[in-house]
């Protein structure tokens, strides 16, 4: 079932024309003489066809971006970042919650549906640019996995249904996971798998993978910082990242420190935006230290040095 909460009015979307970047590789001789082969002269270069490929799988202020499991920790965060950078939000929820994302104006769609069903979500990607995929439950049996919310409804039958959903002209589809997911054969990644949560995450991550969408895959660490929506000992604990907040980011599956989930939401926002996190997987941890904070030019440098 699909209830759409809040519809604001849609503002007529400005589209971004890339053809003026052509001007920029053609030589200004460039009336070609009548011995000219015109058919060989118009070929656009390689440089070009990338230049272009780039900017359709990056998403501009002002787009509309599907936001799901936006009343989680990450999803709270993710949408008002989105707004605050002048982005439009549809927030997917299935929870009673949806009065935690109340204030933000005509910029927010609320739509409370159901991602374990598959029948009807085309409908929620009317208009959509872009997806970010925030949702999650708890490793073990917790009061999360009320209303068979476990991790094999959560993290593979309701975010296979949301991949197979999205249509291929979306320009980015970003997917928040887990660290661990490829390591569950040894501790403590085996332990948190015992009920098969990483196992779901990693099943999620290779549909996306060979869906043909544009995607990145986020694989932030251990969780810290609010709003504190699980049942896991950082939740308990009310743990904080304090002083850590320089980002540590590799496309390897090694990390095992602990992420904030203020600074996984920016990384979210920021991979909409950068050519260089497509079609990547990236693990990211905080560490001690000053962080790019929303820098655009800091987060590139970050993405780009990871390996």
């Amino acid at each position: 079932t699909i209830s759409f909460v809040h519809r604001p009015e849609q503002k007529q979307l400005r589209c971004k024309m890339y053809a003026n970047r052509a001007s920029v590789v053609t030589p200004r001789t460039s009336v070609p003489r009548a011995s000219t082969n015109l058919k060989t002269f118009a070929r656009p270069s390689r440089n070009l066809k990338c230049i272009v490929r780039a900017a359709q799988n990056t998403v501009d202020p002002g787009s509309l971006v599907l936001v799901a499991g936006a009343t989680g920790g990450v999803g709270q965060l993710v949408t008002a970042k989105l707004i605050e950078r002048g982005y439009k939000v549809r927030a997917v929820t299935r929870s009673g919650k949806a009065g935690v994302l109340s204030g933000y104006g005509p910029s927010l769609e609320i739509v409370q549906a159901d991602l374990r069903e598959a029948a009807g979500l085309e409908r929620l990607m009317a208009g959509v640019q872009a997806v970010a995929c925030c949702t999650g439950t708890t490793a073990f049996p917790s009061a999360r996995w009320q209303g068979d919310n476990g991790p094999r409804n959560t993290d593979l039958v309701a975010t296979s249904n949301l991949i197979r959903a999205t249509p291929k002209d979306v320009k980015r589809f970003v997917f928040v996971t887990s660290a661990g997911v490829e390591r569950t054969g040894s501790p403590p990644w085996s332990i948190l798998n015992l009920f098969g949560v990483l196992k779901y995450k990693r099943e999620s991550e290779v549909l996306l993978e060979k869906s043909g969408l544009p995607y990145t895959i986020l694989r932030p660490s251990r969780l810290t910082d609010g709003p504190y929506t699980s049942y896991d000992l950082n939740t308990l604990l009310k743990a904080t990242a304090g002083n850590r907040k320089a980002v540590r980011l590799t496309r390897s599956e090694t990390l095992t420190g602990e992420t904030s989930r203020i600074t996984c939401a920016e990384a979210v926002v920021q991979c909409l935006s950068l050519e260089s996190t497509l079609n990547t997987k990236f693990s990211l941890e905080n560490m001690e230290g000053e962080g790019p904070g929303a820098d655009s030019g800091k987060w590139q440098s970050l993405f780009a040095a990871a390996v």
